[in-house]
């Protein structure tokens, strides 16, 4: 009797337990991320692009002639003096650029005193055979802006900062060598 007492109370406690952290909630709502410690999932949509193209021309010719004849006597003569210069500039440049990031993160709320402004931050480490990823997020973003499914796209964050770094065999198979690094700092 005692056994089915005990057993009884633990039952009536993890109900009630289950109600009590989501009694700031609706019945009727979906669950949203709002408070301090909730998890939000961050699709991280980021495409850039950049052109920029320069031309720039420029020509200068500068002339300077004197002429001059004569005749003294039986003697003619005749004298000519002409000075010229040219000066011509011909520069083309070119810059393109484009940068795309896809991925999903889920980030931690780590203040939520406005909800006009929720911060976030969150890293997501994946390894695989020695190349290890890191992305490392952080921002605000309105209650209003996180879907019912708790997602929110990173170009709904506000003064969002977004490191995407990689390390292993692969990226220091890119890296300069010594040499290369030390005529860079040199010239």
């Amino acid at each position: 009797m005692r056994c089915s007492i005990v057993l009884l109370m633990s039952a009536v406690v993890g109900c009630l337990a289950q109600f009590t952290e989501s009694a700031t909630r609706s019945l009727y709502s979906d669950v949203k991320a709002f408070r301090t410690g909730d998890v939000v999932t961050i699709l991280i949509v980021e495409d850039a692009q950049a052109d920029n193209r320069a031309t720039t021309q420029n020509n200068t010719t500068t002339d300077l002639s004197a002429q001059a004849s004569g005749s003294l006597g039986n003697n003619q003569g005749s004298a000519g003096v002409g000075i010229g210069t040219k000066n011509s500039f011909s520069g083309q440049g070119t810059t393109n650029r484009s940068e795309s990031v896809r991925a999903k993160l889920t980030a931690r709320i780590t203040d939520a005193s406005n909800l006009n402004a929720l911060r976030i931050e969150g890293t997501r480490t994946v390894s695989i055979n020695g190349e290890t990823q890191t992305i490392t997020l952080r921002g605000f973003v309105r209650f209003v802006d996180i879907s019912p499914d708790n997602t929110v796209y990173s170009y709904q964050i506000a003064d969002l900062v977004l490191i995407y770094n990689g390390d292993g065999v692969i990226s220091k198979a890119q890296e300069p060598g010594l040499f290369t690094k030390f005529l860079r700092f040199l010239f």
